[in-house]
């Protein structure tokens, strides 16, 4: 079983950037492939990005593409979203989770664990 807890959150300017990380807890998280969703007021949750078990692979929304990068570092058991040039409407609760689908997984009921969650928040 894994835990998994986001930190990183807060209110920013538009244009602005902020970093997500989420810290697994226990021994395996090398062996789990992570993504980050969303969840605007109202609105269903959303894919953001995933990453594969080593890194190598990866991939985002196309709402996301080219402003937000994925990583991982399994040594330090944690995954990081690096979001560059917000806009108001990534204004949301941002979730990390696990999923043991390989390599990566985009759908979110092939994701077995979840945290809580982190508020970002983009103002125009």
């Amino acid at each position: 079983q894994v835990q998994l807890v986001e930190s990183g959150g807060g209110l920013v300017q538009a244009g602005g950037s902020l970093r997500l990380s989420c810290a697994a807890s226990g021994r395996t998280f090398g062996s789990y492939a992570m993504g980050w969703f969303r969840q605007g007021s109202g609105k269903e949750r959303e894919f953001v990005a995933a990453i594969s078990r080593s890194g190598v692979t990866t991939s985002y929304a196309d709402s996301v593409k080219g402003r937000f990068t994925i990583s991982r570092d399994n040594a330090k058991n944690t995954v990081y979203l690096q979001m560059n040039s917000l806009k108001p409407e990534d204004t949301a609760v941002y979730y990390c989770a696990a999923t043991v689908w390989r390599p990566i997984a985009t759908i979110e009921v092939r994701y077995d664990y979840w945290g809580q969650g982190t508020q970002v928040t983009v103002s125009s």
